[in-house]
């Protein structure tokens, strides 16, 4: 293989630190490694914190691989920042409470620091599809070059949050359900991501896919070992290698469809320059979420797709859906809920189907795994037509 791939990939079976060491050696190798940092470099590596949630629960960056490639940076002569926005206050008694339950004192033990800049600045992206104007994290403004550094999960709203999806986390937590609210179509969703990908636009991209979480994902899925570590310069590319691994088509991800409209990705996977072994991670059983929207059906062209009106492609479309034995009523789903579309009654969340959105924030960040996505019986049935 000549010239730079499009992605690698390199076994990390464990989360032990030499484990860790050589496999983001490895995997950086065919990029040159980390030798266009610079001593002096500021670097910013955003991580994905999502909640505050243990690192063997699967849903964060794991702190080993973040303490690891602190190290390597720090030993080039970089000062380190790790941060991220997740959902909730972006202050710091929220992000302190991630922090420690994340276990990113590891990275403080390595040299770097935790952002604790909670500034917010506001740009107009004048070369943007969808996002025009957006309000991020000052943060990421300070560093010479941004690390971003995912997470391999299922996910309700786009079924795979991995390189491209990562970036939602440069959006103030508090702000992001404006933008759901905003760009409640995933298309349109993933489009924002795009833009928001374009205008950081990271330096290196890194995937920890050494446990990565299947089923109900972001949150609240089952942690699934996969064993590798993937990194590349494309987040498109890297997301259409990793929906290949588990199985999942790419027409069917909205932000690889969205990334393939702009020409940064093909949809073919076997179009990929990919460095590594790839094959030997396949993992078809891996449990996706289902999905059967109508952007979805029409994607796949034909007499069926081209008769699918705006009432059948509603109807198709996956939705957030309770499971009672579950719900506590916490009304935690209530209160991120940016349609104001659910109520807690008689001790159980409620949804408003006509106000409901299907941003899938409440599935997202249900404490107990209650919200789920849920296909209709006409989407189920399609699906096998």
């Amino acid at each position: 293989m000549s010239g730079v791939p499009d992605a690698a990939i390199a076994a990390c079976p464990d989360y032990e630190p030499e484990t860790c060491r050589t496999a983001l050696q490895q995997v950086l190798a065919p990029f040159g490694g980390l030798a266009w940092v610079k001593p002096g470099m500021r670097i910013a590596v955003k991580a994905n914190l999502v909640s505050a949630m243990k690192p063997e629960r699967a849903a964060t960056t794991h702190p080993m691989l973040l303490r690891v490639l602190t190290e390597e940076l720090v030993r080039r002569g970089a000062s380190v920042v790790v941060g991220d926005s997740p959902g909730g206050t972006y202050a710091a008694g929220h992000l302190n409470a991630v922090y420690r339950a994340c276990g990113l004192a590891a990275v403080e033990e390595a040299g770097g620091t935790l952002n604790r800049n909670f500034a917010q600045r506001e740009a107009d992206l004048p070369d943007a599809r969808v996002a025009k104007h957006i309000t991020y994290t000052a943060y990421l403004d300070d560093a010479d070059a941004v690390i971003s550094f995912c997470k391999l999960k299922s996910h309700g709203m786009l079924a795979l949050s991995a390189a491209t999806k990562n970036l939602f986390g440069a959006i103030p937590g508090t702000i992001k359900p404006e933008y759901h609210y905003r760009y409640p179509d995933p298309m349109d969703f993933a489009g924002m991501l795009i833009d928001l990908n374009e205008h950081f636009h990271p330096r290196l991209y890194l995937v920890d896919a050494v446990v990565a979480m299947e089923g109900n994902g972001p949150t609240a899925g089952t942690p699934r070992p996969f064993g590798a570590l993937l990194a590349g310069t494309n987040p498109h590319r890297i997301d259409l290698l990793c929906a290949s691994l588990i199985g999942l088509k790419p027409e069917n991800v909205p932000t690889l469809r969205a990334a393939a409209e702009r020409g940064l990705t093909p949809l073919d996977p076997a179009q990929l320059c990919v460095a590594g072994d790839a094959a030997a991670f396949a993992c078809p059983d891996f449990r996706i979420v289902q999905h059967g929207t109508g952007t979805d059906f029409g994607a796949r062209g034909g007499t069926f797709g081209r008769l699918l009106g705006k009432t059948a492609a509603l109807a198709l479309r996956t939705r957030p859906g309770l499971k009672r034995a579950l719900c506590v009523g916490c009304g935690v789903c209530r209160d991120v809920c940016p349609a104001h579309a659910i109520t807690i009654e008689n001790g159980r969340a409620h949804i408003d189907r006509g106000r409901c959105i299907h941003c899938f924030c409440c599935q997202e960040f249900c404490p107990r795994g209650a919200m789920q996505v849920h296909r209709t019986v006409i989407a189920r049935i399609a699906g096998h037509l």
